[in-house]
């Protein structure tokens, strides 16, 4: 490693996101310079197709193409992104992923209720069993088959059932099967996965850094993402998620219906839209219907905000909304 590599690594923080799909591949460097609040910057956009059935939604069926890909990605990363010391996060698609809030008080081992204080220590360890077995009701597998992740989530402390309440557990869930095949795919393209994280999940990360960078301090929005399973749409206010809608889903009759959810009880300023939006247009919504329903502007998200015209950029990607997965990946390296 140079020095001048070696001087960046010690005052920056850099973090790479990887979107893979049955497209192709999406890969996002972000930097954050350390002890700081200061800005995050876009160090560098890719973007490369894959064989056609390589990948089938979850399914990585060809897993050395995969890994090809990925180490021709990295191998054209600038020098100055230090793959070797960078965190790098890769996406999974909705489909394979499993989650659900669970008020504390209902997983307490003791079964009492949720007092509003948070347990420290080894107080910890008497809801993994809970959390273990509300994993398996809600996935479907049995937990050896599970890679599981909980935490407690504070914007549903305070916006659950409309105000102040008791803490909720989020419990998120994937088969190992799907986390091991993109680990090693990783691995054979030498670089070590640090963190895999949901699609719609990154996707709302790089929108709400969107939102702060774009939007009025504390303006409720609406943020939607549109991908290969359906469309996922977050209500957003005083920078908590108020609402969260899927569709399809059942409780929805149509698109309309489920827009209508989001802006029922607190209209929103702004929407921003990411992820495929052909998807949408091919499905007969344009940008406009969905302003029109929402009764708001809409906006497709681009990273361009994040650029600070120092680097070469790919333009079409810096103004790409299906980047924002890879830039949500990339954002959790460097913010954590």
């Amino acid at each position: 490693m140079s020095l001048r590599n070696a001087w960046q690594l010690s005052v920056c923080r850099f973090g790479a996101g990887i979107d893979l799909n049955a497209q192709g591949v999406r890969c996002a460097v972000l930097s954050r310079r350390l002890r700081t609040t200061g800005p995050v910057r876009i160090e560098w956009l890719g973007a490369w197709p894959l064989a056609p059935g390589a990948v089938a939604g979850a399914e990585i069926l060809d897993r050395a193409a995969v890994s090809t890909v990925l180490r021709a990605a990295f191998a054209q990363m600038p020098a100055r992104c230090a793959a070797q010391a960078m965190r790098c996060a890769m996406a999974i698609p909705a489909s394979a992923t499993f989650s659900a809030s669970v008020p504390m008080g209902q997983l307490a081992a003791s079964g009492e209720q949720d007092t509003g204080f948070l347990p420290a220590g080894p107080a910890w360890t008497a809801f993994e069993p809970a959390v273990l077995a509300e994993a398996e009701r809600v996935a479907g597998l049995e937990r050896d088959a599970l890679a599981v992740d909980w935490f407690v989530d504070e914007s549903l402390h305070h916006v659950a059932d409309g105000g102040p309440g008791g803490h909720y557990v989020t419990i998120a869930a994937a088969s190992r099967h799907h986390l091991e095949s993109r680990l090693e795919c990783a691995a054979a393209a030498g670089f070590t996965l640090h963190t895999l994280d949901g699609e719609p999940h990154a996707a709302l990360r790089a929108m709400r850094h969107a939102a702060k960078v774009e939007l009025q301090p504390y303006e409720p929005y609406a943020a939607l993402w549109v991908g290969g399973d359906g469309v996922y749409g977050w209500r957003v206010v005083d920078g908590l998620v108020a609402c969260e809608i899927r569709y399809p889903a059942l409780e929805y009759p149509d698109f309309v219906d489920a827009l209508r959810e989001l802006s029922k009880g607190a209209a929103v300023r702004c929407a921003l839209l990411s992820g495929d939006l052909q998807l949408l247009v091919g499905a007969g919504f344009s940008l406009a219907d969905v302003g029109d329903v929402l009764g708001c502007p809409v906006l497709p998200f681009e990273c361009a905000a994040l650029a600070d015209g120092t680097r070469p950029l790919a333009p079409e990607l810096l103004h790409e909304p299906a980047c924002a997965v890879a830039v949500g990946l990339a954002l959790r390296g460097v913010m954590e």
